[in-house]
């Protein structure tokens, strides 16, 4: 028995090995965990309550969360996640390696582990214009740093499948160093079991119980994600069953800045399960142990000797709710806050003044000469990244005109399309946040006030915007890449909540339009989508005419 220097006495710990519960007191010494103490320099009781290891996300951007990793940090902490694998590539497709780096630098002042995926997609795919382009020479350098343990989601399924040189280049370096994620929506039989067989290990972009269960049986670690664009849990459920679970992992890969306020980050997910029917422990184990498990990273994940004691409190086991947070045996959140400064001396001046217009741009540049009715029309389906080819007419109802403007090189390029589901009238809005070349995405019913929301973006150097009868209604500020804020988190909620407000009021009825505003640019998840080069069938992967009979 030995003396710590903190014991955590009283609780009930939440095996993750056992799936069980455990009247187990916690020591701490040097920020690990020791289970054989019995004396300490500090006890801390608990009467009672459960104690688990502290939520992993499996796969996120933490620019989707318009935050630093300094500024997540304040958010996620009190809903007990202290570490996530992140996917740098949103920035990376704005500033290639650099920016990969300030987000790495960032993440380093911060009580939470932050482990890294080298972004395998910038850009996405040829189909679009990015900031950068980065090849697997220009990731190796990467793996240099620990924390990078995996290369990030194989977007590009159709390079693999085709053997495309580079795309199995950037597999093979992966592989060397750690896991490689994937990213294969839809993708069934034969041609998903050959981006298998190339070493990808993992999916994200499941939103059948059918096509997820395929992907498990062939080997797959399968994340269930439930972000605020993409809600896949409830679809997912069926698939989740105690001997399988350990292949199952939770993530969010997007998250909006007052969902994570308001809702919760991976503790939502857990709630969301167990209310479900899912067993809490097994829940746990899901955001915990089995990211752990699957990346290799035997330092956290569960409560054991010689782990980190990064730990969460709770008092309800069917509806966990983190009361305290620990990271490496400090306390670093309480009832809802953070209880540790979180300082930020990253220098992000080169990640500004990142959006320009191009020079030759007009009003007229929003034009579209239809010659022929009726029109492909980009159908959004809620909580889904997917959406719809529909052949509908201009003029019919809720089809309203989009635009992509490249943003990065002055190349000049707009692409236009049309979309339906937005339902407002009466302007426009606007964001820089344009997965994943980060473009500027533009949907309204007049090319007056488009023009004056890319404006406007333009000169808030990136961010979102809502406009109406060319007066500008409301702008959220991205100035880092046009994705991330540098003011405080409650000031970016606030700025949000105003964004959300001023485009309801033109009639929009969604929560959150931006969300799928951001992934109709995407490339690669099907069906109908649009870049700055033009519409995109993404089944066909190629560029097709907004005409169905164009002449």
């Amino acid at each position: 028995m030995s003396k710590v220097d903190t014991l955590l006495r009283g609780g009930r710990i939440i095996n993750v090995q056992s799936r069980s519960i455990e009247q187990i007191d916690v020591g701490i010494s040097d920020g690990r965990i020791v289970l054989d103490a019995c004396d300490a320099e500090s006890i801390v009781e608990f009467d009672g309550a459960f104690i688990a290891p502290s939520f992993i996300d499996a796969h996120m951007h933490v620019e989707s969360t318009m935050l630093p990793p300094s500024s997540f940090a304040k958010l996620s902490l009190p809903h007990g996640t202290t570490a996530a694998i992140f996917d740098p590539h949103e920035i990376a497709n704005v500033l290639g390696i650099a920016g990969i780096k300030l987000i790495m630098e960032d993440a380093k002042q911060i009580p939470f582990d932050a482990f890294f995926a080298a972004s395998s997609c910038v850009p996405a795919s040829p189909l679009e214009t990015s900031g950068s382009t980065l090849l697997a020479d220009d990731l190796e350098p990467l793996f240099e740093d620990e924390r990078v343990i995996a290369l990030a989601e194989m977007m590009n399924f159709p390079g693999v499948i085709h053997d495309d040189p580079e795309v199995h280049k950037k597999i093979q370096m992966g592989l060397r160093h750690g896991k490689v994620d994937g990213h294969c929506p839809r993708l069934r039989g034969k041609d998903l079991l050959k981006y298998i067989s190339a070493g990808i290990s993992s999916d994200h972009e499941s939103s059948t119980a059918e096509e997820a269960l395929e992907k498990l049986e062939a080997g797959m670690q399968i994340y269930i994600r439930e972000g605020s664009a993409a809600k896949n849990l409830e679809a997912l459920f069926p698939i989740i069953t105690p001997e399988n679970a350990h292949n199952i992992c939770f993530c969010t890969d997007d998250r909006h800045p007052a969902d994570l306020q308001n809702e919760g980050h991976i503790d939502h997910i857990v709630r969301k399960a167990i209310s479900l029917g899912l067993d809490p422990i097994l829940a746990i184990c899901i955001a915990t142990k089995h990211v752990a498990d699957h990346y290799e990273i035997n330092h956290v994940g569960s409560i054991e000797d010689g782990k980190f004691a990064n730990l969460i409190v709770f008092d309800e086991l069917d509806a966990p709710n983190p009361k305290q947070t620990w990271h490496h045996g400090n306390l670093v959140a309480e009832n809802g806050r953070v209880t540790v400064d979180i300082p930020s001396t990253t220098d992000w001046s080169i990640s500004k003044n990142s959006v320009h217009l191009p020079t030759t741009i007009t009003q007229d540049s929003f034009a579209v000469d239809i010659r022929s009715q009726p029109i492909r029309v980009i159908g959004i389906i809620p909580d889904q990244l997917f959406t719809e080819e529909l052949h509908l007419n201009s003029t019919d109802d809720d089809v309203l005109k989009m635009a992509v403007i490249e943003r990065h090189h002055n190349t000049g390029n707009i692409g236009l399309g049309f979309v339906k589901g937005f339902q407002f009238k009466g302007g426009a809005i606007a964001s820089t946040v344009g997965h994943d070349a980060h473009n500027i995405a533009v949907v309204g019913d007049n090319d007056a006030d488009m023009f004056l929301a890319a404006q406007t973006l333009q000169k808030s150097g990136g961010g979102q915007c809502v406009i109406s009868n060319e007066n500008v209604l409301a702008v959220l500020p991205l100035p880092i890449a046009g994705l991330m804020s540098d003011a405080p988190p409650e000031v970016v909620i606030a700025q949000q909540m105003e964004l959300l407000q001023a485009v309801s009021s033109l009639g929009c009825p969604l929560d959150d339009p931006f969300m799928p505003l951001s992934f109709l640019p995407l490339s690669v998840i099907p069906k109908l989508k649009l870049s700055d080069l033009g519409l995109i069938d993404v089944d066909q992967f190629a560029i097709v005419p907004i005409e169905i009979c164009p002449t």
